[in-house]
């Protein structure tokens, strides 16, 4: 993507469908059943944000009639969308950035037949990807994290999820953390970090896994905490990972110390998820595998159910989340990449959407508002991010298509003509 100078004043007018995502609902809550496909639609378009927060939004002709704007547009980078699509940054939470290398042993021996759970046997998997993160160098690190959230941020992602994981040693989650930092401070997105010590128990830990778990209680999550690296703690909840007890400990260690929690669930295998909700999850994410008698309750609570069809692709699983049974519950859903080197090495929230669309089942709307304003909640930045409305942080995505539908339509290539970052605007190409 091209960089362009950070304007203090920008306006994008002609836009031919502006999907604000603005809600019609005072009570403020992650979107659920028919909210799902409420969009927000102005035809004719236009939006002025001043210093990468949203101003105004409305149409073409009144916005070119504004007093403010007729005295000031020769300090306003104005730029001329001519009937493209504009909506807001997609929000991908949840992505696992920090790692070095593709996992290509694994690829080929699934492609063989292997199991994800058979090649995590053999050595492959997550603890095949340690090694080189606990080797590489902090700055190599961070080159790897900028360079995913640019390939991102050209696919129209502007918010970040990013989680720490393939160290698995006090050192190596904080080196992580902290390469994740570094590589924020140089994106203009918006980056959220999350502490995945409890990733899998590493090989040296195997015979005694309870002591990997007091670690990750008692020195990682304390220390990243004080050192400000991490908003959220993360657990893979899952056989041949963490049980039920460790997440409701680790999770017991994350609020003493003062940082949000969510929760790898049900990818494999069905997890009761009654306790974990007791301590406020801000998603569960995965949710292949949920018991029928907890959808009624996650309808009851703001904890966002994060779907990753992305990984389901690419280790041709015998099915996808049950999007439609949630989202008929009234279970709030959102969308994400999954973006990691072993099941879901893509960067691009379109193609998620996509398979969303073809394979879940979800409308074009439905994915679209799970892309965004959920993913928004699923992060708890609902009153910044996700929709594009006057107070917002100025995140936005320019497609060059005539119809939002397009967006899913056009799988596997990328329409995605600028994305806008806290104001700041990227060209592709």
């Amino acid at each position: 993507m091209k960089p362009e100078v950070k304007s203090p004043a920008l306006l994008l007018v002609n836009i031919g469908q502006l999907l604000t995502l603005r809600s019609t609902v005072e009570n403020p809550a992650p979107r659920r059943g028919h909210q799902l496909r409420e969009l927000g639609i102005i035809e004719d378009a236009a939006v002025l944000s001043i210093g990468g927060k949203i101003v105004s939004v409305g149409r073409t002709k009144d916005a070119l009639r504004d007093p403010w704007i007729k005295k000031n547009r020769k300090k306003i980078t104005e730029i001329d969308c001519r009937s493209k699509v504009v909506l807001p940054g997609f929000v991908d939470s949840h992505t696992h950035p920090a790692f070095i290398q593709p996992r290509l042993v694994d690829f080929e021996k699934r492609i063989s037949g292997a199991t994800y759970e058979e090649i995590a046997e053999a050595g492959g998997g997550i603890r095949s990807s340690l090694d080189a993160v606990r080797k590489a160098p902090k700055k190599q690190l961070t080159g790897k994290i900028l360079t995913a959230l640019n390939e991102m941020a050209a696919q129209g992602t502007t918010t970040v999820e990013a989680k720490s994981g393939y160290g698995l040693t006090r050192e190596g989650e904080l080196k992580s953390l902290e390469a994740i930092r570094d590589a924020a401070r140089q994106w203009p997105g918006t980056v959220v970090p999350t502490l995945l010590g409890a990733h899998v128990v590493p090989s040296e830990y195997k015979t005694c896994y309870p002591k990997y778990v007091e670690i990750v209680c008692k020195e990682m999550i304390p220390a990243a905490a004080k050192r400000k690296l991490a908003q959220f703690v993360d657990v893979f909840t899952e056989r041949g990972a963490f049980s039920e007890e460790d997440t409701r400990n680790i999770f017991e260690a994350a609020s003493q110390n003062g940082l949000d929690v969510r929760a790898h669930v049900c990818q494999l295998s069905e997890t009761p998820l009654a306790e974990l909700l007791r301590f406020d999850p801000a998603s569960f994410d995965h949710m292949d595998h949920v018991k029928d008698d907890d959808i009624p309750l996650l309808a009851k609570h703001n904890t966002v159910a994060t779907l990753v069809p992305g990984a389901n692709y690419f280790l041709n699983t015998m099915g996808y989340p049950s999007a439609r049974k949630l989202i008929d519950a009234g279970v709030p859903v959102a969308l994400a990449t999954d973006y990691n080197p072993g099941s879901s090495p893509t960067p691009s929230m379109p193609f998620v959407m996509s398979l969303a669309c073809t394979h879940m089942k979800m409308t074009p709307e439905e994915a679209i508002v799970a892309s965004t304003i959920n993913g928004a909640w699923a992060l708890r930045l609902q009153t910044r991010k996700g929709s594009i409305e006057p107070g917002k942080d100025a995140d936005m995505a320019v497609f060059s298509i005539s119809d939002f539908r397009e967006i899913p339509y056009w799988f596997a290539s990328n329409h995605c003509e600028m994305s806008i970052l806290n104001g700041e605007v990227r060209r592709n190409g």
